[in-house]
């Protein structure tokens, strides 16, 4: 009998663990030895739903925990926990990794896959490893944080509250709203002029407007230079170059970078972002046994036709499926994205899909852009909010090619319309005809996405 394959997994969250699972359905354990390594403590979970973990909204840890290592373990997938490949030998086809407790060894494989993730933005700035300082990418980071903010209010310390969040991306507006939630004095510092520049600087206005009327203290072009530090040691404050910011904890919301380090050294293809770059199989570029997924990767955008990193849970689980299915003996492919992403501080959402105005602009696209102010709901029926919807067609063709919303309850999840429309690659015109559901307490008789592509498809008109 021949021996089994070898199917080596480096990373235990969406894509690893994915892969592994599915091509453990399509081959037993006789065809197909599934070994993971994975240099945390946890495995699946969730790290989109810390923000809602440490603001009370989730009240448990494990709930954003999908499957452990048990359960891994006990569906035939051989999960070693606490243990980092340092290594890539491409030509041998193996991995050396290293166990919590320092030792190293080769681990050889037929079929490896890459499921790195990636690591949080930190730049060296004098303070920034300080106590009091903390990310929120994993779960122990999670951990860490609620354990001083628990501890900061079980010994007395709980006034004043000051919390300064660095950077008003994703995790920046998400934490700030966590902060608001547990009574903290919040300040957020953002070195660009606005808030979420996944946004168009019309909208990422809105955004600002929005959080400022929360008392969420938003400030602009502040680049931060140091974290000050008391005489213990431990964060107290955040300084710019114009001020100075008080801070009983700090945490920093700076974005992500693919985390591709043995991969380079392994010479293997990375694009501009540093991400790895794949065919639609999810097979790294030039090998033949050797795959990647999820946050260490690059992949297409279907409207700009442009590599980029996208660092979302939500295709980091569909690479999985892709990479164990091909492994497994099938047949799958990922055939990119649209860019569609949404996120909420307070009551107040916010949505995006597609192309940006400068994305537009940079890969030669000319296109018009209109924004329309609407109702969540009709007019009359109560608890109506406001939206405002911001799209991008392409001059001529009337191709749509991206949509922003800002809003309040039930404003977000309208870019899901935009984002079909931007797979079937359709016009702002053919937008005009969807058969949308209406009611009163769902929405206006034109929904706010119909409302902007019937303007934006006069404006293609007019132009």
């Amino acid at each position: 009998m021949a021996a089994a394959e070898r199917m080596v997994v480096i990373g235990g969250d969406a894509t690893g663990m994915s892969a592994a699972a599915q091509a453990r359905r399509l081959k037993g354990p006789g065809e197909l030895e599934i070994v993971a390594f994975e240099r945390g403590r946890f495995s699946s979970y969730s790290a989109c739903g810390i923000p809602y973990w440490v603001g009370g909204q989730v009240a448990e840890r494990d709930s954003l925990v999908a499957r452990s290592p048990e359960e891994h373990r006990s569906r035939g997938i051989d999960l070693r926990m606490r243990t980092e490949a340092v290594e890539l030998d491409v030509a041998g086809q193996r991995v050396r990794v290293r166990e919590q407790e320092g030792a190293e060894r080769w681990v050889g494989y037929d079929q490896l896959v890459l499921a790195t993730g990636a690591v949080p933005v930190r730049p060296p700035l004098p303070g920034i490893d300080a106590e009091g300082v903390y990310g929120v990418q994993t779960l122990d980071d999670g951990q860490r944080l609620l354990d001083a903010l628990e501890g900061r209010v079980e010994s007395g310390g709980d006034s004043p509250r000051r919390a300064v969040v660095v950077g008003a991306g994703y995790i920046g507006v998400e934490m700030a709203e966590a902060f608001v939630r547990r009574g903290y004095q919040v300040t957020v510092l953002e070195k660009a002029e606005q808030p979420m520049s996944t946004l168009d600087p019309d909208m990422g206005k809105l955004v600002h407007e929005a959080m400022c009327s929360m008392d969420i203290e938003t400030v602009l072009g502040a680049a931060v230079t140091e974290v000050r530090t008391d005489e213990r040691g431990r964060a107290c404050a955040v300084a710019t170059q114009d001020a100075e910011y008080p801070a009983d904890v700090v945490v920093l919301g700076l974005g992500v970078r693919p985390a591709t380090e043995p991969a380079r050294e392994a010479g293997l293809p990375l694009g501009e972002s540093g991400g790895l770059l794949t065919d639609l199989a999810m097979r790294v570029r030039g090998q033949e046994n050797i795959w990647a997924g999820g946050d260490c990767v690059e992949v297409l955008n279907l409207v700009s036709g442009r590599a980029q990193h996208v660092p979302l849970g939500t295709h980091a689980n569909k690479h999985g499926q892709v990479i164990g299915a091909n492994i497994g003996g099938g047949y799958a492919t990922f055939p990119g994205v649209v860019g569609t992403a949404v996120s909420k501080v307070c009551d107040l959402e916010i949505a995006r899909t597609g192309l940006l105005e400068a994305q537009a602009a940079a890969v030669g696209l000319r296109f018009t852009s209109v924004v329309i102010e609407s109702t969540t709901r009709a007019g009359y029926y109560p608890g109506t909010r406001p939206i405002h919807v911001k799209m991008l067609a392409e001059l001529r063709s009337g191709r749509l090619l991206g949509v922003q919303i800002v809003g309040r309850e039930n404003a977000g999840k309208r870019v899901d319309i935009a984002a079909v429309a931007l797979h079937a690659g359709m016009t702002v015109e053919q937008m005009t005809s969807l058969d949308l559901g209406y009611a009163p307490p769902f929405s206006p008789v034109w929904d706010p996405v119909l409302v902007a592509a019937r303007k934006a498809a006069a404006a293609v008109r007019e132009s």
